[in-house]
């Protein structure tokens, strides 16, 4: 850090943080928001999202920016970020699958409009929510660290954009050695208030929410290679507090014991094990896709089928991090939320559309925002 930009920071933690999280109101904007407002080194949060919320949280005001708007966006992202101590990059436009290039224009054209904005106002610190998305195809056998590879799997353009970012990344600390980054490197994230955006995103209109419970559900498909990590958001938005307090940089793995596969979701549902060939559930995904009866893609299918485990043991070593919560917890949030369709008061998490899941069907179920 050069010796004008120390002197910055130290004068600035005298006074408190000024903090602004971009995609403040999602399911991790929403927990990140409300953790930095309670920590008493944070002076002020600035919250940026598509769609301003009518939720007030303690040392936070709101504004609307959409980084679909190109340079329109770098303008007022720039302004936003004029003396701020650090930037949190939350922004993810998952849905609408089926238009790649609105996803492309929001994820990886807003990224990197957004990295212009933070070198043009010289902020200090960087934290950017990349994923396990990010990383290649692991191994088996092991898990991983953040030195594992992150060229994705390109097939799945969450996937393929998450990678993109990375790179991204790489040129912005090479050419801006002197700000702070912190890449965040979590699982699949689940909360109670998050459910119904997460049915809407991933698992569309047609799934019943009070049938999601043990006994209800008399197989649990035993894929090859299905397994995978979860935490629950108010634990990763912890370890973004962290890395906005502390001077840490580089990339961080986040994820709760244990891993989760057929066994354990059977054990929860009360269910049996059956054994699948891939070719089968993948065939099934795809169907209700090209059916337009569910949103996720199936390249996402099999994106999932080659994620790595991932080593979070740098987290706790360096940040200082633990889940308070175990995978099982964060599984039996989800699964109380989907249940009750909960929600929380902010657009992206409300439980339920103005039309309700006739919405859904009228906007293609991932053909449009």
């Amino acid at each position: 850090m050069s010796t004008e930009n120390a002197e910055r920071a130290q004068a600035r933690r005298a006074e408190g943080l000024r903090v602004v999280v971009v995609g403040a109101t999602g399911n991790v904007g929403s927990h990140v928001v409300r953790a930095l407002a309670g920590d008493p080194a944070v002076s002020s949060v600035v919250g940026l999202a598509r769609r301003v919320p009518d939720w007030p949280v303690e040392k936070t005001a709101w504004a609307a920016v959409d980084l679909r708007h190109g340079e329109t966006a770098r303008a007022e992202l720039t302004g936003h970020f004029r003396d701020a101590d650090a930037v949190v990059h939350l922004a993810w436009l998952i849905q609408p699958t089926r238009d790649p290039l609105m996803t492309w224009r929001a994820n990886a054209l807003g990224t990197r409009h957004l990295l212009d904005a933070v070198a043009e106002a010289r902020v200090p610190a960087l934290v950017v929510a990349s994923s396990v998305g990010a990383y290649s195809p692991g191994p088996q056998d092991r898990a991983v660290d953040e030195s594992w590879p992150t060229h994705g799997w390109p097939d799945a353009p969450y996937s393929r954009e998450k990678a993109y970012v990375e790179r991204l990344l790489d040129i912005f600390e090479h050419e801006r050695p002197d700000t702070r980054v912190v890449r965040m490197r979590p699982g699949f994230l689940f909360a109670r208030e998050s459910a119904a955006e997460q049915r809407r995103l991933f698992l569309g209109p047609l799934l019943f929410g009070p049938l999601v419970r043990p006994g209800l559900t008399p197989v649990v498909p035993d894929v090859p290679g299905l397994r995978f990590q979860v935490l629950r958001t108010s634990d990763v938005a912890e370890a973004y507090r962290l890395a906005v307090v502390r001077d840490v940089r580089g990339a961080f793995n986040l994820a709760a014991d244990p891993v989760v596969d057929a066994a354990l979701l059977a054990r929860m549902f009360d269910a049996r094990v059956v054994r699948m060939p891939r070719g089968v559930l993948r065939s099934a995904v795809a169907a209700a896709w090209h059916a337009r009866l569910a949103p996720a893609q199936p390249q996402l299918f099999d994106a999932l089928l080659r994620l790595p485990v991932m080593d979070c043991s740098r987290a706790a070593h360096e940040l200082g991090w633990k889940p308070r919560f175990t995978a099982e917890d964060a599984l039996r949030d989800l699964i109380d939320g989907l249940r009750h369709n909960a929600g929380a008061n902010t657009p992206p998490l409300r439980p339920r559309l103005r039309h309700g899941r006739f919405s859904e069907f009228a906007t293609g179920v991932g053909r449009r925002p």
